[in-house]
């Protein structure tokens, strides 16, 4: 009989003896013959005709699971060569005893109870088939799965791994307990027999020892360390880069202070006891440090410490304290970070490296997850002196040029710019924004006659992008001022502002630059005396010229703005032809600008307005304002904006302001450009992010990665699933929150707690929004859930509103036929923003082109 024949047997209405079908979905015990391996995984016993079976059902992980904060980095964040750290204990989970879960089902969550853990399908068809018994099995010897299945070889290199684990698991445990044994009887015979001089030259500070006696004790900087110092005494803090242990006399240090290293040796010697020794080993790398020592040359065969930044002395340490020990497993060491890609490449393209000890570079992923580790490293350090110095030149430059300093509020009652979406509040029971950008407060400055004004301070821009070059929080450096006879005069002023940015930040950071570049290699900027400015139209027609195309292969339109891909291709035609990283492109089209710029006065299809570039992407909008109070309101008018909501900025113009005009620069952007630091996060100090990651949720404690009933049967631990508030908190977004209402289901993963809700409706079941669970589960979470559906609801299952992993995975592993909108958006539709989106608005444009109609309901 064919398999296909046997499966068509166990549909309802197929089953010939309902009672034993019930049984079949029971748990079996396990079997007489049945023992276990060294590893307590159970297997059959061996027949001497036994072959072993590649085939099996391996649906969830094995019990043994472990907690993400339990795991730590490859290598060993441990700077000691000898012994494993307390902190290591418990870092693998607990195996549960039984092969099996089991589960009940919920009617009114609509979980799926133990379908995968008491119903093998391999199992009932064999059983239906009448074959694989106890004495005609082929799969004796061979572990078995949590079903009571063999184990696939995939399954087994699994159970296996897990075992070795668990064996190291138990090794450690036993070093640690030997390792503090060992350390008891080492502070024992220290109290015994060391002076109290001795006793003073290291240990731990007590943490609130910074408020007595002050003795003016000196505090230096490694980085001035020279070799004119040799002899010298010195005490510095510091943190441990990384040690090694030479002998149980002697033990090399790296310390680091900032970007500045140096090497420590400590030896021992007559106030230097082997009990000292034996309590530096063991100290933990990124522990900060209070070292007090004498200056000497390297004992190195080179005459010089080629590891370290401070290459002709080293330190003689005579006494070190710790200040902050670590008292937490790192998920990586700074030594590790400042491995760079090129070393990394370096090294396997000579193949010298052996298998396991190669160095491996951490990702972004792990650094931005772990930024206060990454922010140590040395080129975090030189990225945000960089950062630092940008703003000092900025200031500096206009300060020069007569420019005020201000500071405008960042809660506002209207939207500044119709191209960027607004982060909207409560304000005691009325609606408000947060600024996305000092622009109103600017201009109502200048209609104040302030002159020339600027600030540096935070935008928000609710722009739910992930890309290489957005934030939703940023720093802006604007500048506005008044025009005395053409708007190019702040062009100029812009101008010069950046050119001396560029020129103090090569002439200040120069060391700190070249840190950068070796993990962010790339070449100096270039930039000309005379910065080229190009009319928009021109720089088009340019792009036109080289051969470049749109998406549908058709020139660029001089009427449409650029996108992102255009602008970089036109920096790499300006590079070739003009020699430049830095030029401005001028009178941009009225359609890709704010309702206040000022329209071209000889063609109402351009403004008086500019962006200026560095590297191919834009570092600065800005232009002439509109200063006459019914050309704007006229303007605002067309453009959908509604008056009401800025009848203050409004009224600033209607009692007579100047003519006017300005820019906004991203303090972020041209930093990540500047040193071409490939993404624009690396430039934020702790960068936002729309999606948290898995490390950030907002309630971890419910995790569908690490549930909490994770290592145990949720049901016999009596542990409820995770709240779907907080899943929705941690996983979802306004388009999940449909689920709290009374009509929706909630279907729950009997192993994850993963969500997914559903209206049942006239046979179909309705879902709206991606599933509530990690990314990654999302392929198991959907199949479990279209399972459910189809089989014990016999729904048809309708998805809506979805993200593109979700929709891609409905289209290429479940065959859906999909389809997408351009934008969605809950909108007033009294006050369309989408009237004044200049993206949506090109979108509507090319479709009319294309002889597409627009129906407005």
């Amino acid at each position: 009989m064919s398999l296909k024949k046997a499966l068509n047997k166990l549909k309802p209405g197929h089953h010939s003896n309902p009672a034993s079908d019930d049984e079949s979905n029971k748990v079996p015990p396990v079997a007489s013959g049945t023992t276990a391996t060294s590893n307590g995984l159970p297997i059959r016993a061996q027949s001497p005709n036994a072959t072993p079976r590649s085939s099996g059902i391996f649906s969830h992980r094995a019990s043994g699971d472990y907690k993400r904060s339990e795991v730590t980095s490859p290598t060993d964040s441990r700077s000691s060569l000898e012994g494993p750290r307390h902190s290591l204990t418990g870092l693998l989970g607990r195996r549960t005893d039984s092969p099996n879960r089991s589960g009940t089902k919920s009617s009114n969550n609509h979980q799926r109870s133990g379908s995968l853990s008491t119903h093998s399908p391999i199992r009932a068809v064999k059983e239906k088939l009448h074959i694989g018994g106890d004495n005609s099995s082929s799969d004796e010897g061979v572990p078995l799965n949590r079903d009571g299945e063999p184990m696939s070889k995939n399954q087994a290199r699994k159970a296996e791994r897990q075992a070795q684990q668990e064996e190291r698991h138990k090794q450690n445990m036993e070093k640690e307990k030997l390792l503090e044994q060992r350390r008891k009887e080492m502070d024992a015979q220290a109290e015994a027999e060391l002076t109290p001089e001795q006793k003073a030259k290291y240990g731990s500070f007590h943490p609130n020892a910074y408020a007595g006696e002050w003795k003016h004790e000196p505090r230096m900087k490694i980085e001035e360390f020279s070799a004119k110092d040799v002899g010298k005494e010195v005490v510095f803090r510091a943190r441990i880069h990384h040690l090694r242990k030479m002998s149980s006399k002697f033990v090399f240090f790296m310390f680091r202070q900032q970007l500045a290293t140096i090497q420590g040796v400590l030896m021992e010697h007559a106030d230097i006891s082997k009990y000292m020794l034996y309590w530096a080993e063991h100290l933990d790398a990124e522990t900060v440090v209070l070292v007090k020592g004498i200056l000497q040359e390297p004992k190195a065969k080179q005459g010089e410490v080629l590891g370290a930044t401070i290459h002709d002395v080293e330190v003689s340490v005579h006494a070190m304290h710790v200040e902050a020990a670590v008292t937490e497993n790192l998920p990586f060491n700074v030594n590790e970070a400042e491995v760079s890609k090129a070393e990394v490449d370096a090294e396997l393209a000579k193949s010298e490296h052996k298998e396991g000890h190669s160095r491996v570079r951490i990702s972004d992923r792990t650094r931005l997850t772990n930024r206060v580790i990454d922010l140590r490293t040395t080129a975090s350090q030189g990225i945000f002196r960089i950062q630092s110095g940008i703003c000092s030149l900025f200031r500096a430059q206009l300060d020069s040029e007569g420019f005020i300093e201000i500071h405008t509020p960042k809660l506002q009652g209207g939207a500044t710019e119709s191209g960027a979406s607004v982060f909207k509040i409560d304000y005691f029971g009325r609606g408000a924004f947060l600024a996305q950008s000092p622009q109103l407060a600017k201009q109502m400055a200048i209609s104040a006659d302030f002159g020339k004004v600027y600030e540096i301070g935070a935008v928000f821009r609710a722009e739910n992008s992930n890309t290489y070059r957005h934030l939703t929080e940023y720093t802006g450096l604007d500048l506005e001022m008044q025009i005395d006879e053409h708007y190019h005069e702040v062009l100029r002023v812009l101008d010069r502002t950046f050119k001396a940015i560029f020129k103090g930040v090569y002439e200040r950071y120069r060391p700190e630059i070249e840190i950068i570049k070796k993990h962010f290699p790339h070449e100096d900027l270039v930039w000309l005396d005379e910065t080229p400015v190009l009319a928009f139209a021109d720089a088009v027609k340019m792009l036109n010229e080289s051969g470049w195309r749109d998406d549908e292969g058709k020139e660029l339109d001089v009427n449409e703005d650029l996108g992102t891909r255009d602008e970089v291709q036109l920096g790499r035609v300006i590079k070739q032809k003009l020699g430049t990283d830095y030029y401005i492109l001028d009178k941009f089209p009225a359609n890709a600008r704010p309702f206040y710029a000022m329209p071209d006065p000889n063609n109402p299809n351009v403004t008086n307005s500019f962006d200026i570039f560095c590297r191919g992407q834009e570092i600065l909008s800005g232009g002439q304002r509109i200063h006459d109070a019914d050309m704007l309101l006229e303007k605002m008018r067309k453009m959908k904006v509604d008056p009401q909501s800025m009848e203050e900025y409004i009224q600033g113009f209607q009692w007579g302001a100047p003519p006017h005009g300005g820019g906004g620069i991203g303090l972020e952007r041209i930093l990540m450009l500047m040193m071409s630091l490939g993404n624009i996060r690396h430039a934020s100090m702790f960068p936002p992010r729309p999606q948290e990651s898995a490390g950030e949720l907002r309630h971890p404690e419910a995790s569908t990665m690490h549930p909490p009933w994770e290592g145990q049967d949720r049901v016999a631990a009596k542990v409820d699933y995770q709240p779907v508030e907080k899943l929705i908190a941690n996983y979802g977004d306004a388009t999940n929150t449909s689920w709290l209402e009374p009509r929706t289901e909630i279907w729950r993963d009997e192993h994850t707690g993963a969500a997914v809700g559903f209206v049942p409706q006239d046979g179909y079941a309705i879902t709206v929004g991606d599933p509530l669970c990690h990314p990654s589960q999302y392929l198991k979470t959907m199949t479990a859930y279209l399972k459910y559906i189809k089989k014990e609801r016999n729904l048809k299952p309708l998805w809506l509103l979805v993200g593109g992993p979700v929709e891609e995975t409905l289209a290429t592993k479940f065959n859906w036929r999909t389809f997408s909108v351009t934008g969605e958006q809950r909108v007033d539709p009294i006050h369309n923003p989408a009237e004044k989106d200049s993206d949506v608005q090109r979108k509507i444009r090319h479709a009319e082109k294309e002889g597409c109609q627009d129906h407005r309901l």
